[in-house]
């Protein structure tokens, strides 16, 4: 039996010294039209995140962003993760669908003998009682397309117009952004490490550029790239700067990625799901290759709501 205490990244360590994110295992979708197993339907199905996890913020952030509070229940991991997974430890992470206490429940509950990392988002099928999807793209697309006839005030986030647009960008900044902070920060060689903070910082200046003359990346309103870049941005300098050594830059020195993401985060909603707590003891308390001693890097000084003076772009 694997240590509860040792959180191991397993077969996501490659050999060569790089991070290879596992697959995702469930990559089922809700359809209105009910051409799918999984009709859509108010109160069927839950949502399970960790308010650290970015893979997980995206999809709570389309939740509050589409008014499905009503519609699609949601409860929140504790932000500790030992070898066991995903807890429920009680209080305000109260699992408040079923009563297993260990995400992994979810998993095993859905394909008996999993025993791969049980990771968040979740979207759970309170009826069938097993995972429709683990795939965070798929979960926030599907809660801002097939959800919307549910949402108190839907948003367009993928209009006909754009989704080519968005698809190539979503590509783009999943590898070079979103995952590029786990595969440098996981990487064990320094030929990895500095490949990969290489392109980080790369795809983050491209992103500067694309933002000096317009106030989202693709016009006046941000679209699903925008929020799927978000989560990992607004951790960037409490963790990813720090803890994984994607040291070159801090957000704070981007002259347009800066107040773009202020912009974000003082969009309606939004800062209640930005839990900077959760976010910084889970990093730096369950990552004892990276961090042996588990202290916690102190908040650095910064001020996500201070005016950003994108009003006009």
């Amino acid at each position: 039996m694997a240590s509860a205490t040792g959180f191991s990244l397993g077969e996501e360590a490659s050999g060569d010294g790089s991070f290879q994110r596992q697959e995702s295992a469930f990559r089922g979708w809700v359809s209105e039209d009910g051409s799918t197993e999984y009709p859509l339907a108010s109160a069927r199905y839950h949502l399970y995140v960790s308010w650290a996890c970015p893979w997980a913020h995206r999809s709570a952030i389309a939740r509050k962003l589409m008014g499905l509070e009503d519609a699609v229940g949601m409860s929140v991991v504790d932000p500790y993760r030992d070898s066991r997974g995903w807890e429920f430890t009680g209080g305000e992470y109260t699992n408040n669908a079923e009563v297993f206490t260990r995400l992994a429940a979810a998993y095993e509950e859905t394909e008996s003998g999993y025993d791969d990392r049980a990771s968040t988002p979740v979207l759970w099928d309170t009826e069938s009682e097993e995972i429709v999807s683990n795939e965070s793209a798929d979960v926030l697309r599907m809660l801002h397309t097939v959800f919307a006839p549910l949402a108190e005030h839907p948003v367009e986030l993928y209009p006909d117009n754009l989704r080519d647009e968005i698809d190539e960008l979503n590509e783009r900044t999943y590898d070079s952004l979103n995952n590029a902070v786990y595969k440098a920060g996981f990487s064990t060689t320094q030929e990895v490490y500095e490949r990969e903070v290489v392109g980080l910082f790369e795809m983050m200046d491209e992103l500067d550029g694309l933002l000096k003359d317009r106030r989202y990346l693709f016009g006046d309103e941000p679209m699903e790239t925008d929020w799927r870049v978000f989560p990992t941005l607004v951790r960037f300098d409490a963790v990813y700067n720090i803890h994984f050594k994607c040291s070159r830059r801090k957000l704070v020195e981007y002259e347009h990625l800066w107040p773009y993401t202020r912009d974000l985060f003082q969009r309606e909603g939004i800062a209640e799901t930005v839990r900077f707590d959760d976010i910084r003891r889970h990093y730096y308390t369950t990552h004892p290759d990276v961090n042996p001693s588990g202290l916690i890097a102190v908040m650095p000084d910064v001020d996500f709501t201070e005016p950003h003076g994108r009003d006009g772009l």
